[in-house]
């Protein structure tokens, strides 16, 4: 495991701070236009010219989604991916700071390109649309976009450092009740009430609730409930999130929240359908040599990251990257910017990443994330592990 700091930071800072102006150019302007997930046509198609000007080798519409990409340089044995986000949310725009993500990815890419050839590596800048919803990564690496790839990594904002982040698995479900129009008062019998039926779901969720498992969470929103209040109402949705510690407790808060859907039917006599809106998510695996790697790198350009023994205590939600990180050895570490108490998913946090302490983040992120893989390619037993596939990982909480 190497704890030591790269020989080539200094070529890495210099790169860094030469394209620096155009990475907060970049963070900016994504974060003025807002793409939901699979409709990153502005930001994938800027991230991937702007490889394309550095040299790298473009390829678009990768695992064939539309908004995903790939950028190479170099032609070493050790292929390593960064990865940039660029989907926002709804209503709130890059409340998750995607932009920044976006632009540190493309930083660190451009600064390894730069010692790629003395490093012995491929660097790969993949563009990987709908984090938020609909599971991009995870439908690029059952499409084997990412076969063959030696150790992957990107890092996110948020209100401080953390190297190891914990993330959940997650479940992310849609629940459609139909039932059958009647007037609600001339022959509210006739009918059969669909949102009664989401009702009772909700209620037995709830009372679900003191039976959880550590970790176990459940959240959702009410998508549709009828049309008019003297309408009995034929349609209802709900939109749920399940999240736990690991896809083993997911599974059994599934098969418990099924019940309380299937209740709900049940009880008013309605039908249900459980789709999966998008794949499920693991939870997220941080790989030991690599994030001492970050580690070492972030407190040698200035950061300070929570010590590894809260790591803990610092729960992010869920991402893609968790199934990446099972498959290919992964780092996911967060990157400070001041909030002024705003957290992600909050308006504040969306202007928040487009400050100047935004701005730094995009730079100490590419160079701390460069370094770290420079440092993990120079060292001969981490980069013997990492291409022969070696497995060194754990839960990314110190479990």
């Amino acid at each position: 495991m190497t704890g030591r700091v790269t020989s080539v930071l200094e070529a890495l800072t210099g790169t860094v701070d030469r394209v620096r102006g155009d990475l907060v150019a970049v963070s900016h302007e994504i974060h003025a236009r807002p793409e939901l997930a699979f409709e990153e046509r502005f930001a994938s198609g800027l991230l991937a010219d702007a490889l394309a000007g550095h040299g790298f080798a473009v390829e678009r519409r990768v695992a064939d989604l539309e908004t995903a990409f790939v950028g190479r340089a170099g032609s070493g044995p050790l292929r390593v991916a960064v990865f940039a986000e660029y989907d926002a949310l709804p209503g709130i725009g890059h409340a998750c700071g995607h932009n920044v993500i976006a632009a540190a990815g493309l930083g660190a890419g451009i600064a390894l390109a730069s010692v790629a050839d003395e490093l012995g590596i491929t660097v790969e800048v993949y563009g990987t649309p709908a984090e938020e919803s609909g599971g991009g990564k995870v439908l690029m690496l059952q499409r084997g976009a990412f076969d063959g790839v030696a150790c992957a990594g990107m890092v996110h904002p948020a209100p401080f450092d953390v190297v190891r982040t914990r993330t959940l698995a997650l479940a992310d479900l849609a629940i459609r009740y139909t039932g059958r129009e009647a007037h609600a008062s001339a022959a509210p019998w006739a009918g059969r009430n669909a949102g009664d039926a989401a009702t009772v779901a909700q209620v037995a969720l709830g009372l679900l609730r003191q039976h959880f498992e550590p970790g176990q969470q459940l959240h959702g929103i009410v998508s549709e409930g009828g049309t008019a209040p003297n309408v009995v109402p034929a349609a209802a949705e709900l939109l749920y999130y399940l999240r736990a510690d690991d896809a083993e407790s997911l599974d059994r808060l599934a098969a418990r929240a099924g019940d309380c859907f299937a209740a709900g039917a049940v009880a008013t006599g309605c039908t249900h359908e459980v789709a999966e809106v998008s794949p499920a998510y693991t939870e997220l695996r941080s790989d030991d040599g690599l994030a001492a790697a970050y580690r070492a790198a972030a407190v040698a350009i200035g950061r300070e990251p929570v010590a590894p023994e809260y790591e803990r205590l610092v729960p992010l939600g869920s991402t893609d990257m968790g199934n990446v990180s099972h498959a290919v050895p992964s780092i996911h570490p967060l990157i400070g910017l001041e909030t002024d108490g705003a957290v992600t998913h909050q308006p504040e946090f969306t202007a928040a990443a487009a400050t100047e302490s935004a701005d730094r983040a995009v730079r100490d992120g590419a160079l701390a994330l460069a370094a770290a893989f420079a440092a993990v390619a120079e060292d001969e037993d981490e980069r013997a592990r990492l291409l022969t596939g070696a497995e060194r990982g754990s839960d990314g909480g110190g479990r």
